[in-house]
């Protein structure tokens, strides 16, 4: 990998593994609906600019809209809100590590949605091997080790709804032709709605103005919502997908690290072999089967044609090479 490739990695793992110590530290003065609207309008107004400042545009039609709403339910408000809550009483350590979980909701959710028809020994091993870390990280039998059970619960919650939107995401959402940063834009505006709506209800509480829970809320949806997506729609298109999916591994290191180091969090045996379960288990999901053998190529047929020997015409071959062109167009937002 090249030094900027190094670069665009460290700076997004910082970045998002910080995102824990972030929403800690704006919990001492907001409630978490409070901190989670201003985070979200934060956010989709810097992802828009940057949108429509290279020309792109907000989808137009109803039904994705509508798969946008539950995109942001299932993928910002819900989680953002639950992780907020956790934090209140609990580690932003252990928070970190739980998310890291996600992966094995996206598969189950995947399975109910249908967009995996089988699943194969290293995703059921992966599955088997995370639930176990999430348990020894809740650690029931010593709760106070890793932090209340109501705020373990929450970070459990949050996970789950994490992975659900990720499937429900790549299922009507993802290959539609829409450009990322848009849906990104979209989805923070929706959920930024919906959390307007909870306000009345759930936000009301007094705000404690301290000024690291101003710069921390700020950082949160300037910088760890906005200038991040941007940074990770580079790593993607730049680097690749594989490259980009390593970040799920530092910054869950990045989290920990900044918990024990800033926030001064202690951390059991159990939290610390959990994390440990959980990466793995996240390897384990993100494994790609071996792809199957390519069959020995047939000897050439030749025939005769006017006195000279000549192949014969692959029509096959030839369509499946201009399926993959259209392809490669459509998937690159070329039409």
């Amino acid at each position: 990998m090249s030094k900027a490739t190094y670069t665009r990695l460290a700076a997004l793992s910082l970045i998002w593994g910080s995102v824990f110590l972030w929403i800690k530290i704006a919990g001492y003065g907001f409630s978490p609906v409070q901190m989670v609207l201003i985070r979200l309008a934060l956010g989709a107004v810097v992802i828009l600019a940057i949108g429509y400042a290279k020309g792109l545009r907000l989808p137009k039609e109803a039904a994705t809209w509508g798969h946008l709403t539950v995109a942001a339910l299932l993928g910002n408000a819900v989680p953002w809100t639950l992780y907020a809550e956790g934090e209140i009483d609990g580690s932003s350590s252990v928070a970190a590590v739980v998310n890291g979980s996600a992966p094995i909701w996206t598969l189950a959710a995947a399975l109910l949605l249908g967009q995996e028809k089988r699943v194969s020994g290293y995703k059921a091993g992966g599955v088997l091997l995370g639930l176990g870390g999430t348990a020894l990280i809740a650690s029931p039998w010593n709760a106070a080790s890793a932090g209340t059970g109501w705020s373990i619960l929450c970070f459990v919650l949050g996970s789950i709804s994490f992975g659900a939107s990720f499937a429900y995401m790549g299922k009507f959402l993802v290959g539609k032709g829409i450009p990322p940063l848009m849906l990104a834009g979209g989805q923070l505006s929706v959920a930024t709605v919906l959390l307007l709506v909870a306000f009345p209800f759930l936000g009301l509480q007094t705000v404690t103005w301290r000024t690291d829970s101003v710069i921390s809320v700020l950082v949160l949806g300037v910088v760890c919502t906005g200038l991040a997506a941007l940074l990770n729609f580079e790593l993607i298109i730049k680097d690749g997908p594989t490259v980009a999916s390593t970040v799920t591994y530092l910054m869950t290191a990045v989290a920990v690290v900044l918990g024990a180091v800033v926030l001064r969090e202690p951390l059991g045996w159990t939290v610390w072999l959990g994390a440990v379960a959980v990466l793995a288990a996240t390897g384990l999901l993100r494994r790609k089967p071996r792809p199957a053998p390519e069959p020995a190529p047939r000897p050439p047929l030749y025939r005769r044609r006017r006195g000279r020997l000549a192949l014969p015409p692959e029509p096959l071959k030839c369509r499946a090479a201009a399926r993959n062109i259209v392809f490669i167009q459509w998937a690159g937002g070329g039409w």
